[in-house]
């Protein structure tokens, strides 16, 4: 609270009433003009109080001193004063302290609420200071972040994105039409596949997770093997999921040539066909010896 206002507060030496004899003093006083003068009265409400309180405390600060001329007002307008300090924008708040653990999610758990710390604090334990309208989070006493506090339904979450891992940050920061832009540099079958991707459900933020997944399919094997395995989904179904891409990277479909398997010749597609499992009919014609 000192801070708050710009001030310091200077302790009395333990066992040293002299050191705040003028204090004691006052406090003394005060009771005797104040609170004895009006403990016949009546009030029905806190303003009421406050304004018989100012009343006397107006006249006793008029009073003239006892040994020294003037009174407590004349010395505060002359000495005082000009030297005050103008009051801060907000008043203080009084606030609560409490331990908290950030996890893997780098939130911390805060009045049942969730809010976001640097991802390097993820598993260290810190402090929290608690006001009416501010959460502000320490480490080894230093502020790391603050957000506005938050209340009504439990478990809603504040997420700062620069609070994110880079990897996390990036994929917030995707949406469809960047879905669809990087699609289009990889080529044209890619592209089909992700517009059948992020039109799959109403609501287009439920197809995120797979989108991302056909990029990072991008990332594993290369631009060329995912067009190639789109345009062969694309043969299968008209709206290939991201399984079945998968599915033939894994496998190895996209490098088949699709021309040059349209060119063998009858006999071996024939040969082909009939698989291992199949002795044809020379097998049969020798009789026991076959056996």
């Amino acid at each position: 609270m000192a801070e708050h206002y710009g001030t310091a507060v200077i302790p009395a030496r333990v066992g040293k009433p002299r050191d705040k004899a003028n204090a004691e003093g006052t406090v003394g006083a005060i009771t005797t003009w104040i609170l004895a003068a009006l403990r016949e009265r009546n009030f029905f409400s806190l303003r009421e109080l406050n304004e018989g309180i100012r009343e006397k405390l107006d006249r006793f600060n008029a009073k003239p001193f006892q040994k020294k001329e003037g009174s407590r007002l004349d010395a505060f307008l002359a000495e005082e004063k000009d030297l005050l300090l103008p009051l801060p924008k907000n008043p203080y708040e009084l606030s609560s302290w409490k331990k908290v653990t950030a996890d893997k999610s780098y939130h911390v758990l805060v009045e049942k609420m969730l809010y976001s710390v640097p991802y390097e604090y993820i598993g260290h334990e810190m402090e929290v200071r608690l006001t009416r309208n501010v959460v502000e989070v320490f480490f080894e006493g230093q502020r790391i972040c603050s957000h506005a506090r938050i209340f009504g339904r439990i478990g809603q979450c504040v997420t700062v994105p620069s609070h994110m891992p880079p990897s996390h940050r990036e994929h917030r920061q995707w949406e469809g039409s960047r879905f669809i832009e990087w699609a289009a540099d990889v080529g044209p079958h890619t592209e089909i596949v992700m517009r059948g991707l992020l039109s799959a459900h109403k609501i287009e933020q439920q197809s995120y997770k797979s989108c991302q997944g056909l990029v990072r399919l991008g990332d594993v094997h290369s631009f060329e093997r995912l067009e190639a395995a789109c345009g062969k989904a694309l043969l299968y179904t008209p709206r290939p999921g991201y399984r079945n891409v998968k599915t033939i990277l894994t496998t190895g479909q996209d490098r088949v040539d699709p021309v040059a398997a349209s060119e063998k010749k009858p006999e071996e597609e024939a040969r082909e066909s009939l698989g291992g499992i199949v002795r044809g009919a020379e097998y049969y014609r020798g009789g026991n010896d076959r056996c």
